[in-house]
Parts: C-alpha cells; structure tokens; sequence
C-alpha cells in the first residue's frame, strides 16, 4: 500500500501542489464562514464573498486535477507513439498514475462542497431565526 506522499509523488508535485493549493484555498474560507457564523455575523459578505469561495476552490481543484490528468496522459501518448508497441500492463500503469490527479481533484471538490451546502443551510437558518 502506497503512503499518502508517494501518491503525492507519483501524480507529479506540481500538479498535486496546485490541486491542494485550491482545496486549501477553499478550506480557509470555509472556515472564514464558519467562524463569522459562530459569531452571529450573517452578512452579505459572509454570503456573497466568503461562502463562493469555498465552491470556487473545491471546483478549481477539480478542473486542476483534470488538466494534470490531460497533461499527463497527452505525454504518455506521446510516448507511445514515439517507442512504438507498449505492454498492456504499462499502459494501464500509466493510465492509473495519470488518474491520481483527477481523483485527488474530485476528493478536494466533494469535501469542499459538502462543507459549502453545510454552511450554506447553516447561513439559512440564521436569516430565517
């Protein structure tokens, strides 16, 4: 079993970086709204500034994971051309390390936007008290 930093590694530090980046991105605004929540400061800033920012980055890891995973599989098949006959075993290798961007991408995406959709009911309930 890979450790967590191996599979940072193998999906290629750039691109990992960038994912995790926006997923942290998101995450410090979420906990931005939380916190103005906990205080009572249900404004339009919390609503309209700080709460579509935690969407936007689970999103933008997204996208950042699907374009590594583009990148990725764009050299691979260049590869492929270039050498000519590849193993199937190598070319399902390759196709899973590619997918390591993309899956940590969507991960970042569902958490984040489960955190969205708590804190947004959360945000409802307040205006509605």
């Amino acid at each position: 079993m890979n450790s967590i930093a191996e599979f940072f590694y193998m999906g290629g530090t750039l691109f990992m970086s960038l994912v995790s980046i926006a997923g942290l991105l998101g995450f410090v605004f979420a906990l931005i709204t939380a916190f103005n929540l906990l205080k009572g400061k249900a404004t339009e800033r919390v609503q309209h500034l700080f709460l579509p920012v935690v969407i936007f980055g689970g999103s933008l890891a997204f996208v950042i994971g699907l374009f590594g995973q583009i990148i990725g599989l764009y050299g691979a098949f260049f590869a492929i051309e270039t050498v000519g006959e590849v193993s199937q075993a190598m070319l399902a290798g390759g196709l899973k390390v590619s997918s390591i961007t993309t899956l940590y991408g969507f991960f970042c995406f569902l958490f984040l936007g489960v955190l969205w959709f708590l804190l947004r009911q959360w945000l409802q309930k307040i205006r509605i008290a």
